[in-house]
């Protein structure tokens, strides 16, 4: 299907990315996958291709460009199948709060190295007890004259292993619940921050996946981001923006298993003739590409949306869910279709299966999701 919303610079844009993807990424996915990391050097190649941090400005060391750019360089790493190389993360969900909250200093100090790859972030959110639930976590940063002092722990942190900056939901007012959250920039060698075990998943086994923990770290109260005791409104604000990520990569994903499950079916043989001859194979495909169209009709409008600050917490909420939840059904057809071989790891349609189970709970999990939908359904009614 032709997209409307590319011009021809965002086309010449994709044709560099798509490049950068298969010649940069697909061939050494299977190394990082058995290393449990991407190596610095890519990020580093990235930055310097000009894929990390589209949407910062100039002024900080980016490129300016829309967001548009983003999702390009998201669908193509998706489209071959990476999962480990958490650009989308870096550049899409932590640059921003530093772009929206962070002081001039703040952002001259992080966002150019961010931009090259040179430093790599991450967010730290969840925590052993408190996932969804922001409001509840447990770790505090307690101020302490020109300092913050930080103890707790963090867990299934992307990019964990890595990170050189990470931006830190904490609790600055332990007795209060959403108001007594902050945000603070915390640099990867501070003394009392550890790094846990790089974390064994089922899939996005080439992407680092750590526990954080933090003994007596103290920062100074020039790491705050933003306003204190505004972190959770802060992070409500920027998961629109995480979703519809998430959305996009879905829809990306949906297309490239769609192309392998065609290529597969169409050369493999059963009873004298192609697998694709089947009437019960034509007619999940159709249902598969049915899908597949619509759900890039809608993610499409709601990138439209997003460029001009229209994309509102709900329908993000509705693009995570649909794309996430047809997603994880398409690809259990695909693996069906390929019979034996959709469950061999060395099948690109038995990695994006495994990978991407947790697209239904990253972001929000989908019960979250229908929370969030039916809140503003029922709540208006």
């Amino acid at each position: 299907m032709k997209r409307k919303i590319f011009s021809e610079e965002h086309r010449i844009f994709q044709e560099a990315a798509r490049k950068f993807a298969e010649e940069k990424i697909a061939p050494f996915h299977s190394q990082w996958e058995k290393d449990g990391q991407v190596p610095r050097s890519v990020w580093r190649e990235a930055g310097e291709a000009g894929f990390l941090c589209c949407t910062v400005p100039e002024e900080y060391g980016g490129p300016g460009a829309d967001f548009l750019y983003s999702a390009i360089f998201c669908e193509e790493v998706a489209r071959v199948g990476a999962t480990g190389p958490a650009f989308h993360l870096h550049s899409e969900i932590v640059a921003p709060y530093l772009v929206h909250y962070g002081t001039e200093e703040q952002k001259k100090k992080w966002l150019p190295k961010m931009v090259t790859g040179e430093v790599i972030a991450a967010v730290a959110m969840t925590e052993p007890g408190a996932g969804s639930d922001l409001q509840n976590i447990k770790t505090t940063a307690i101020r302490q004259g020109d300092e913050f002092v930080v103890n707790g722990q963090k867990v299934f942190i992307s990019n964990g292993q890595l990170a050189d900056l990470v931006v830190l939901a904490c609790k600055t007012d332990p007795e209060a619940k959403g108001k007594g959250v902050s945000l603070l920039l915390m640099e990867g060698d501070r003394e009392g921050f550890e790094r846990g075990r790089n974390l064994e998943k089922v899939g996005y086994k080439a992407q680092d996946t750590s526990e954080l923990f933090f003994n007596d770290v103290k920062v100074p109260v020039s790491n705050l981001l933003g306003v204190e005791g505004k972190g959770f409104y802060q992070l409500m604000q920027q998961l629109a923006q995480e979703r519809l990520v998430i959305a996009i990569r879905s829809v990306a994903v949906i297309e490239a298993a769609l192309n392998w499950t065609v290529e597969y079916t169409t050369e493999r043989k059963a009873f004298g003739k192609s697998i694709s001859d089947f009437q019960n194979t034509r007619f999940k495909l159709a249902e598969i590409k049915a899908q597949f169209v619509m759900l890039r009709y809608f993610v499409d409008r709601c990138i439209e949306d997003h460029l001009v600050g229209e994309l509102d917490a709900t329908t993000a909420a509705m693009a995570k869910l649909q794309t996430t939840e047809i997603l994880m059904k398409a690809l259990d057809e695909c693996v069906q279709l390929h019979g034996g071989y959709g469950y061999m790891w060395e099948y690109p349609i038995c990695r994006a299966w495994a990978d991407n189970r947790m697209s239904r709970i990253a972001g929000g999990s989908s019960e979250i999701m229908k929370q969030i939908i039916s809140k503003e359904l029922l709540d208006t009614a």
